[in-house]
């Protein structure tokens, strides 16, 4: 009862410390996904992860109450489409390069949405930042660089990051005319459909119905996107956008370390430094967002990889 009250009279402190397990929770679920790639792919991976999903906010929110108009449909399958793409595609990576470099480039996508859409100056040094940092992460050897990166696990986390800011996108449009709750349900149904067909390209292997690795994907849901979607709901109550966006550009941070302690992934100092930058980049992209952008945005974030 007495820390039940401490965080009812400390808000903000328990909406920062809820967003920071978030993005703990979610790291470490990448981590356990990794595990299975070896037995399974990153496919059928994906497709577990986000069926377990679907199949939690499916029974906690119950969408068929909800009678959905045309427009909404074709909105929450465009979300759904781009949801499902970015975490198939980010998988993808996670199985070339490591975790912190996938998740610091996968967040060039929604920075880029954000300078994109920007017209202040102090932006364009933001996205400068970016574009070393992407440099100093590309296979090409630069300070006499002896570890470079698969240049295909490169162009997956590039291309999971677009589809997260079309996930953005789509994502604050449908919110406009559904409940959050339901959009983020209809549109993890739509992402496990997507990734379907990839997971029969792949084959089905008997280790796929086995009890472990059921029990192991059904972790990895609950990780990556249960607990961090709730717990992200109860930072937003009390968090602004402008601090919910410099938290999360803590998250390429939190999954180099990670991915150092669970999964032995030792990143060069280049590597460190050129996933600073995009750090760097995004934290001064969300510093630097006005108090009228700020209300008019509403953060879809990823409910999670």
């Amino acid at each position: 009862m007495r820390l039940k009250s401490q965080i009812t009279q400390y808000p903000l402190l328990s909406s920062i410390l809820s967003l920071l397990v978030a993005t703990l929770s979610i790291q470490y679920g990448a981590s356990l996904a990794k595990s299975l790639f070896i037995a399974i792919g990153p496919a059928q991976t994906s497709v577990i992860r986000l069926s377990f999903a679907a199949l939690f906010l499916s029974i906690l929110w119950r969408p068929w109450r909800l009678k959905l108009k045309k427009t909404g449909l074709m909105i929450i399958a465009a979300y759904g489409i781009s949801l499902g793409c970015m975490n198939f595609l980010f998988y993808l990576s996670l199985e070339r390069i490591p975790l912190g470099i996938a998740v610091a480039l996968e967040f060039t996508g929604p920075l880029a949405l954000s300078l994109f859409t920007s017209r202040r100056p102090i932006d364009f040094l933001w996205a400068i930042l970016a574009v070393a940092g992407l440099i100093l992460i590309s296979p090409i050897q630069l300070l006499s660089e002896p570890q470079t990166l698969d240049p295909l696990g490169i162009l997956y986390a590039l291309l999971a990051g677009a589809c997260w800011a079309f996930y953005i996108i789509f994502g604050q449009k449908a919110v406009r005319a559904v409940p959050g709750h339901f959009v983020t349900t209809f549109g993890m149904i739509v992402a496990a459909i997507t990734i379907i067909p990839f997971a029969l390209l792949h084959g089905v292997t008997a280790e796929l119905f086995g009890i472990k690795l059921l029990g192991l994907g059904l972790l990895v849901a609950l990780l990556s996107s249960a607990l961090p979607y709730s717990l992200e709901m109860i930072a937003l109550k009390h968090l602004p956008t402008q601090t919910f966006g410099i938290l999360m550009s803590l998250e390429p941070a939190i999954a180099a370390v990670v991915g150092l302690v669970f999964l032995e992934e030792h990143l060069s100092e280049q590597q460190v430094f050129a996933i600073a930058m995009i750090m760097l980049a995004s934290l001064g992209s969300a510093f630097s967002i006005t108090k009228a952008q700020t209300q008019e945005a509403n953060p879809v974030q990823e409910p999670s990889l």
